[in-house]
């Protein structure tokens, strides 16, 4: 097993973590540990809100979740060596559960706290909780439905330079000016409220934060990108910012459906990861590298059998788009919600199941005017009944309830 250098406690507060803990990019936060070039080592991570979500029956902590103290990520990690221009090459050896936390969620987050893909649909907070048994999960909320995990760091990147923090403010603040009062909002700009700067104490701590990117959007140096493939036997290579590279990570996922869709879509948990890491020195330069690629590793669940359902780029009104993949893939995602409704599950329980399922969205044609075609897969093996097609029509039953707000 290898060495665990970053330790987390989960009975105690992101701020009382035995190893400072930080939810902003800045590249003055400084690295609580140092690396070589082709070590292997463990690090520990808590989930991505620190704590805030329970394993009960109300979503009323999904409705109140602080947003502003979201993801909270275990580094930076200095890579010795590593310098602006190089490619950091990280493996994913080995990805767990903490023994002290085998168990996740699911949320659908409330249209005026983050909302979701779907929010104009289902704009409340709801959640479903899952317990792990092995590399399966269930969920009294969510019945008749077990399935295995292709468990994964949600998010992981390198530290931005000053200058590409820059450059991330400026033009997503160009964005939140054409629309600074919607609900949800276009994005989330930097805020010092609840901000966790690593071992940056004092003024150095304050002025950092008021400029510090959030962590909610996947950038060029990887970050909350959410890709489920992400999991044992990974390597990703990520483009070099700063010295030494900085490498944090965190937002541990047991399950994810191609785009995590309710935002808090993923079984959301605490875990370990295990590491090696390398680099590739002037490899930026070398392949023309704006934004990491990663090799997907050859451990995921197996399943034979989809149920596909498509989505084009017309609008829930009627509405003709020209190339849409993203009203396609809304409609792709609806129009599979509303078959599942026909088996007996609610529309927010349908939600969640496919933030969290191993489903498979694909944007299947992109050049046929006007109509983007996008398309989503479940596995039917995840369900313990049918869910084909059949002459004698679907059969409904009692498949749970998702907790509700009070």
């Amino acid at each position: 097993m290898s060495q665990t250098l970053i330790n987390v406690d989960v009975t105690k507060s992101p701020k009382d973590q035995p190893t400072p803990l930080h939810n902003r990019w800045h590249p003055d936060i400084p690295a609580v540990v140092s690396v070589n070039p082709g070590d292997s080592f463990r690090v520990e991570c808590i989930d991505w809100t620190g704590g805030q979500i329970k394993d009960d029956e109300s979503a009323n902590d999904v409705r109140d979740v602080q947003l502003t103290q979201v993801h909270y990520l275990t580094g930076p990690i200095h890579v010795n060596g590593a310098e602006p221009g190089d490619i950091l090459v990280v493996d994913l050896a080995d990805i767990g559960m903490l023994q002290t936390s085998e168990w996740g969620f699911t949320g659908i987050f409330d249209r005026a706290n983050g909302g979701g893909f779907l929010t104009d649909h289902y704009p409340d907070a709801k959640k479903a909780c899952w317990h792990f048994e092995g590399i399966y999960a269930q969920s009294r909320h969510i019945k008749n439905v077990k399935f295995a995990g292709l468990t994964h760091p949600g998010l992981i990147g390198c530290a931005p330079s000053m200058e590409l923090l820059t450059e991330w403010n400026r033009r997503e603040g160009v964005l939140l000016a054409t629309d600074p009062d919607r609900v949800p909002p276009l994005l989330a700009p930097p805020n010092t409220e609840n901000a966790l700067m690593g071992q940056l104490k004092g003024k150095a701590a304050e002025d950092a934060a008021a400029i510090g990117a959030r962590t909610v959007p996947g950038r060029e140096h990887g970050g909350n990108c959410d890709i489920k493939n992400l999991s044992r036997g990974s390597r990703i290579y990520f483009p070099v910012y700063v010295d030494g590279g900085k490498l944090s990570m965190g937002d541990i996922h047991f399950s994810q459906g191609d785009g995590e869709i309710s935002f808090c879509g993923a079984i959301e948990t605490a875990g370990w990861i295990d590491l090696h890491v390398d680099l590739i020195k002037g490899g930026v330069a070398k392949y023309g590298m704006i934004n990491p690629i990663f090799k997907p590793g050859p451990v995921e669940p197996h399943y034979s059998e989809y149920l596909v359902f498509e989505g084009i780029s017309v609008d829930e009104d009627g509405k003709q788009h020209y190339m849409d993949a993203h009203i396609a893939y809304r409609r792709a995602c609806l129009n599979a919600i509303e078959y599942l409704k026909k088996f007996g599950y609610s529309g927010e329980q349908a939600y969640l199941l496919l933030s969290t399922a191993p489903v498979e969205g694909r944007i299947s044609g992109i050049v046929d005017i006007p109509n983007a075609v996008c398309t989503l897969a479940i596995p039917t093996g995840i369900f313990d009944f049918d869910i084909t097609p059949n002459a004698s029509g679907p059969v409904s039953a009692n498949r749970g309830k998702e907790t509700v707000t009070s």
